[in-house]
């Protein structure tokens, strides 16, 4: 209650984004409503329902004539469907991509269908088969995996566990690739820019992997995060499918789910592409950064522009338990309950005071420091509240502390989580 007293006087006062966002359906529509998805720095916000479809023009704009992307587009269904079926050869790409989808999904279809026929259930090793063609199929899919790590109402626990290793352990591209972009990113020989490099990756995620290096002008140790290679291509094939399967299925999602499956890959597809830009998530560190830096309880490590692109992103180099590993958390001496009320508290701060907060803080996102601090690293999925939003949202907060839930699921009808009625 004190928290949530503290961040209603500071919020009411003060705000970092513009505009209110109504939503009139619940679900992704409501979901969507409810933030603006930060944009490059031109102010510019993602609307609820609908995405504005460009027209060749605007596809050319951002591709420019010779279809190189500087910067990861804003989504649109009509630019998914460009971008994927662009250039020669690209349709039976397309197709072969499919294929490769449809194989890996009749495979484990097909095992489950072998245990319910034979009566015998093998968890562990279907559940190893899903994370490992989830892992095979690439990007997009890892992203999928780790959606689904996180939602235990649609998920068995059994199933949970192992897709949760989609979120830190994917198996690395080779290094010699990934020197070759950073060298191309800095402009110049590595060992000018670092003096030490890791010979092999520290993790390896999704959309890129990440290496430990010190600085040779500070002697600061930092780590770099360095994009997969190719992989744009493919997040467009793989929307443009997705959004086609979606289709067929609407009818369905609508009575099961309550909301067009569409959206819903819409929803998934913009937060993918805004991943992509690296420029845009050093941006969103740097905000971070300032909203955080006399915060004695969280760490939010330092960007370095000047050694970061549109491939890499140099951060400072954090030095605590990865939230993966929750026995090394216990081992290292740090009070389990303590950082629970941290994360507790910081994510408050996000939401409340500056409207501003991570949109992907999954275990692999989120350090424990054996100061009892809490780090939060990789920004590429941010989002915004509104000024209204905010406080609407700090009125469901002091109505549920209050145990008034008539008032609080008004609230959550004006955030668009609920329709009336």
């Amino acid at each position: 209650a004190a928290t949530t007293t503290r961040a209603t006087a500071t919020t009411r006062g003060a705000t970092r984004g513009g505009g209110t966002t109504r939503a009139t359906t619940g679900g992704a529509t409501g979901r969507r409503a409810l933030i603006q998805r930060r944009r490059r720095g031109d102010g510019a916000t993602a609307s609820a329902g609908t995405v504005a479809q460009p027209d060749a023009r605007d596809v050319e704009e951002l591709y420019g004539q010779n279809g190189a992307c500087a910067i990861a587009p804003k989504y649109s269904p009509a630019v998914v469907r460009e971008r994927a079926m662009r250039g020669p050869g690209e349709a039976a790409r397309t197709a072969a991509r499919c294929g490769e989808i449809v194989f890996n999904a009749t495979a484990f279809a097909s095992g489950l269908l072998y245990d319910k026929l034979n009566e015998t259930e093998r968890v562990v090793s279907r559940s190893e088969q899903l994370r490992v063609q989830l892992a095979k199929l690439g990007p997009s899919f890892v992203k999928a995996g780790q959606v689904l790590a996180n939602r235990p109402d649609i998920v068995r626990s059994d199933y949970m566990e192992e897709l949760c290793k989609l979120q830190d352990d994917v198996p690395p591209f080779d290094n010699a690739t990934a020197f070759d972009i950073i060298r191309s990113e800095l402009g110049r020989p590595i060992d000018e820019v670092f003096s030490v490099i890791s010979s092999d990756p520290i993790a390896a995620a999704s959309l890129g992997q990440g290496y430990r290096a010190t600085l040779r002008e500070s002697g600061e140790e930092v780590a770099i995060k360095v994009q997969r290679p190719g992989i744009e291509p493919i997040i467009y094939r793989d929307l443009l499918l997705f959004r086609t399967l979606a289709w067929f299925i609407n009818g369905y999602s609508v009575r099961a789910l309550g909301c067009n499956a569409q959206l819903i890959v819409d929803e998934f597809g913009e937060k993918l592409l805004e991943e992509l830009d690296y420029v845009q998530e050093g941006r969103n560190l740097s905000d971070f950064y300032d909203n955080f830096k006399d915060d004695p309880i969280v760490k939010i490590p330092k960007y370095y522009k000047e050694y970061s692109g549109s491939k890499i992103l140099t951060m400072e180099w954090i030095d605590g338990v990865r939230c993966t590993d929750p026995q090394g958390i216990v081992d290292a001496g740090i009070d389990v309950e303590e950082f629970i009320k941290v994360g507790v508290v910081s994510g408050l701060r996000q939401l409340l005071e500056f409207g501003l907060f991570h949109g992907d803080p999954h275990p692999g996102n989120i350090f424990a420091m054996r100061d009892g601090r809490i780090a939060y690293v990789d920004f590429g999925n941010v989002a915004q509240l509104t000024q209204t939003n905010k406080e609407v949202l700090i009125d469901a907060v002091v109505h549920a502390v209050n145990e008034d839930y008539e008032s609080m699921a008004g609230d959550f009808i004006r955030l668009g989580f609920f329709t009336p009625g």
